[in-house]
């Protein structure tokens, strides 16, 4: 992962960020309340009083606050390949989460210290021929019976497409379809997938919202999810 790249963008991210997702009629908080609300429901059957979380890609925190919300008690561990995007994250949320910097090598935790992983969007910045060593680094630090949730765009929404393509973190990004991705995940060892879209309706449609939980197996949300566990 290229950390330079991400460094130059991480004092302006947010508000590079809320210009381009302007056009959903949303700002990036509702984007990540939703991304953590979701994985909250996801993970329930498998929560404990105090469950080590590994966000994977954490950028500047932004799902912090939501971490706190959903996952009371937690230890959550934000790990990202930008030292200034992990520092400016440390200002803005200054609370008890650990901080891990990633770099060309392994994830520098030990085998199976986290009961859950989350990722948002950070998949299509990795090169595709790297994918496979990171998510089976993902599955050697989670413990067994762990879960693993990795939100990615999807490249069959036309507006999503359009959002990338204008967003000038993203110049370097490449779409992943979620069978790829569920592919890659099943041949480094992650089981039990579970896959789901979200994201069909912008603030302008907001009331249409309460039927989203019903067309998470249409593909053609803005977002979808993965869900798999480690046996």
């Amino acid at each position: 992962m290229d950390n330079a790249e991400f460094d130059r963008f991480a004092d302006e991210y947010e508000v590079l960020h809320r210009a381009n997702i302007a056009i959903t009629g949303e700002n990036p908080d509702y984007f990540a309340a939703y991304k953590i609300a979701a994985f909250a429901a996801f993970t329930q059957n498998f929560r404990m009083d105090s469950p080590r979380i590994l966000d994977f890609g954490s950028g500047i925190g932004s799902s912090i606050p939501f971490f706190r919300q959903q996952f009371t008690g937690a230890r959550l561990t934000c790990a990202d390949p930008s030292s200034r995007s992990l520092a400016l994250s440390r200002q803005r949320f200054q609370g008890t989460e650990q901080y891990t910097l990633l770099g060309e090598g392994e994830i520098p935790h030990d085998a199976g210290t986290f009961d859950l992983v989350f990722s948002a969007c950070v998949f299509h910045h990795i090169p595709h021929s790297e994918h496979a060593y990171w998510l089976a680094e993902l599955l050697r630090v989670t413990r067994p019976g762990g879960m693993l949730t990795i939100f990615e765009h999807n490249p069959f929404n036309p507006l999503t497409r359009r959002a990338v393509n204008t967003c000038p973190f993203d110049e370097n990004a490449v779409l992943i379809p979620a069978k790829i991705l569920l592919r890659s995940l099943n041949e480094v060892g992650w089981a039990c997938a579970t896959l789901r879209y979200h994201v069909f309706f912008p603030h302008a449609l907001k009331r249409l919202r309460r039927f989203e939980k019903h067309l998470n197996g249409v593909p053609l949300g803005a977002q979808y999810s993965a869900t798999v566990r480690k046996l």
